[in-house]
């Protein structure tokens, strides 16, 4: 595993062997809680992980990121969220992304941190975004960009696939919602020259 979006309450980690880059993160409160979003099972990250705090639950942002969220929060023995609307006792709240029959889909946004954590609506792998976008909309949502990121203005995106983005977060973002409609052929373009 490699890790990525290191800060100071959080982290995230990936295998850089796997092409869908499959991102994973543990986000820490002031009360010594961490939880856990989107995991894929890696001891070195569980062991990094409880070196910021206890566990205080799993979340899945994304219908079908099951990944091991599931057997990991049976095996910290805390609780796990699939797609939840809220979680008690969290610091962050739950934005709408999607709720269709086939996508399902939530983004965590902590507004005292300032930070979004995204499941698949964005991403920074090159099939989300054109060349000229630090990140950009998932393929599939760039003719409707999910409205709910419209009203958040972060200084930390981190996404399901790929690295995070730290620097300029909040007009990355806002430029990736404006322009989806329009950039989607040089997505497209290169996400095929990025395979």
């Amino acid at each position: 595993m490699a890790f990525c979006d290191e800060l100071e309450f959080a982290f995230g980690w990936f295998d850089p062997d796997e092409k869908l880059r499959r991102t994973s993160h543990a986000l820490a409160d002031d009360s010594g809680g961490v939880w856990l979003v989107d995991p894929v099972a890696s001891p070195d990250a569980e062991r990094r992980a409880a070196e910021l705090g206890e566990p205080r639950g799993v979340i899945q942002l994304l219908d079908r990121h099951d990944r091991d969220g599931e057997e990991l929060a049976r095996r910290l023995g805390v609780r796990y969220d699939r797609v939840p609307s809220s979680v008690d006792g969290a610091p962050f709240e739950l934005l709408p992304v999607a709720n269709l029959r086939f996508w399902r889909e939530v983004a965590l946004w902590w507004p005292e941190r300032r930070t979004l954590v995204v499941g698949d609506a964005l991403g920074t792998l090159g099939y989300f975004r054109s060349r000229k976008e630090p990140i950009g909309v998932h393929p599939m949502m760039r003719l409707w960009p999910p409205r709910s990121l419209r009203r958040v203005f972060p200084e930390h995106v981190m996404c399901g696939h790929g690295r995070g983005v730290h620097e300029n977060a909040a007009h990355a973002l806002h430029e990736a919602l404006r322009t989806a409609r329009r950039r989607l052929p040089a997505a497209v373009a290169n996400g095929i020259r990025s395979r």
